[in-house]
């Protein structure tokens, strides 16, 4: 099972950029995939953003599309998020984790390890 730990949640003011981490235990060759979930308050966790580690082929959600920017880092084994333009709506616990593969990437079921979780509080 793929090892996933998140960094970089924080305070961030609206307008401004914050970048998330994911260090992976996994090569950045394999087939796996890596994506972003966030969960606002009473809100349901729903998607943001996956990439594949093999190819770099990557999808968003439309609420962030334009915003946010999945990239990875084969030398560190680590998946970013880059978040710019945050608003209100972006405040939320975010969490990365992994599929096995690039089928049905939005769906939760799909993705069998999970990181703990970071939080991102936007500020008006």
């Amino acid at each position: 099972q793929v090892q996933l730990v998140e960094s970089g949640g924080g305070l961030v003011q609206a307008g401004g950029s914050l970048r998330l981490s994911c260090a992976a235990s996994v090569r950045t060759s394999s087939s796996v995939t890596v994506g972003w979930f966030r969960q606002a308050p009473g809100k349901a966790r729903e998607f943001v953003a996956a990439i594949r580690l093999s190819g770099g082929s990557t999808y968003y959600a439309e609420s962030v599309k334009g915003r946010f920017t999945i990239f990875r880092d084969n030398a560190r084994n680590t998946v970013y998020l880059q978040m710019n333009s945050v608003n209100s709506e972006d405040t939320a616990v975010y969490y990365c984790a992994a599929a096995p593969d690039w089928i049905n990437i939005r769906e939760q079921y799909r993705y069998n390890s999970w990181g703990q979780g970071t939080q991102v509080t936007v500020s008006s």
